[in-house]
C-alpha cells in the first residue's frame, strides 16, 4: 500500500472556451456559488492531509501568487509553454514531484473530500461507472486492471476523471516518459494521460479508484458552469444572442 506525499494541480489553460469570463480571471480562479474551483482541490487535499502541493500556473500566472499566501504548501510552477503546447507541457515542467503523487486539473470542483484520500493500492485513476452513452474517455477494466481507453467514449464502461495517484515507481517511468516525449520526439499537443494510456501502456498496470456520480463535477464550457451557478445564466444568453 502507497500513500500520496504531494499533489500535483494542473492550473496553465487559458480557458477558451469559459470565455467572456476567462479573458479577465483564469479559469481556476472562477468562483462556483461562492466558491473557487481551485479552492475545492486545495479543501480536500488538506482534509486528507496532502499539504506539500505544486501548482503549474501559466495564462494570467500572476493571479495565482495569492494561493501562496492564503494556503501553507503552496508552491507555484511556471509553464512557459502554456499557449502553444498541449498540458503535457504542464506536467513535464512538474516532472521532478512526481512519485507518491496525485494529479488533478483545477478546472472541477470536488464536492466529496473523500475522493482524495492519500492510501492507494496502485497507479490509477478515479472513475465512475456509466452505462449510458458519453463522449468522455472511457476505460475497459479486467479484474481491477485498466486494459483500454477510449477517446471518443461509448458505454458500459469506467469514466475517467483528472484525479490520479502515482508510486513512485510509476512515477520515476513517468519521468523518463514525459521527457522522450516532449524533448526527444516534440510530441508536445498531447495530452499528458496519453503517456500510460496510449504511448507505453504495456509499461503501467493502472486501477481505478471508483467514485459516485456528484462527487467530483467537470466543468467545461460555459453552459456547465451555469447549470452549477444560475448566476451565470445570463452569460450563456448574451453569447447566443
Amino acid at each position: 500500500m502507497s500513500e500520496v506525499k504531494n499533489a500535483i494541480i494542473m492550473a496553465a489553460g487559458m480557458g477558451n472556451r469559459m470565455q467572456p469570463l476567462t479573458l479577465e480571471t483564469p479559469k481556476p480562479l472562477i468562483k462556483v456559488n461562492g466558491s473557487r474551483m481551485i479552492d475545492t482541490s486545495i479543501r480536500a487535499l488538506h482534509a486528507n492531509g496532502i499539504y506539500e502541493i505544486y501548482v503549474v500556473v501559466g495564462y494570467m500566472k500572476e493571479r495565482f501568487s495569492c494561493l501562496e499566501k492564503e494556503y501553507p504548501g503552496i508552491v507555484l510552477i511556471e509553464n512557459p509553454y502554456y499557449d502553444r503546447c498541449n498540458n503535457i507541457s504542464s506536467l513535464y515542467m512538474a516532472r521532478e514531484y512526481i512519485g507518491d503523487s496525485i494529479i488533478l486539473d483545477a478546472d472541477q470542483m470536488i464536492y466529496n473530500k473523500e475522493v482524495m484520500s492519500k492510501s492507494f493500492e496502485r497507479s490509477g485513476y478515479n472513475c465512475t461507472w456509466t452505462a449510458r452513452q458519453t463522449k468522455e474517455w472511457l476505460l475497459t477494466v479486467e479484474n481491477g486492471i485498466v486494459k483500454r481507453c477510449s477517446r471518443t467514449g461509448g458505454a458500459e464502461g469506467w469514466q475517467l476523471y483528472s484525479i490520479s495517484r502515482w508510486t513512485e515507481e510509476d512515477g520515476k517511468k513517468l519521468r523518463k516518459h514525459l521527457e522522450t516525449e516532449f524533448e526527444e520526439k516534440k510530441n508536445t499537443q498531447i495530452y499528458w494521460d496519453d503517456i500510460a494510456l496510449f504511448c507505453y501502456p504495456e509499461q503501467y498496470r493502472l486501477g481505478i479508484y471508483e467514485m459516485e456520480k456528484g462527487d467530483v463535477v467537470e466543468i467545461d464550457n460555459l453552459e456547465e458552469l451555469a447549470a452549477l451557478d444560475r448566476d451565470y445564466e445570463k452569460l450563456v444568453g448574451k453569447r447566443d444572442e
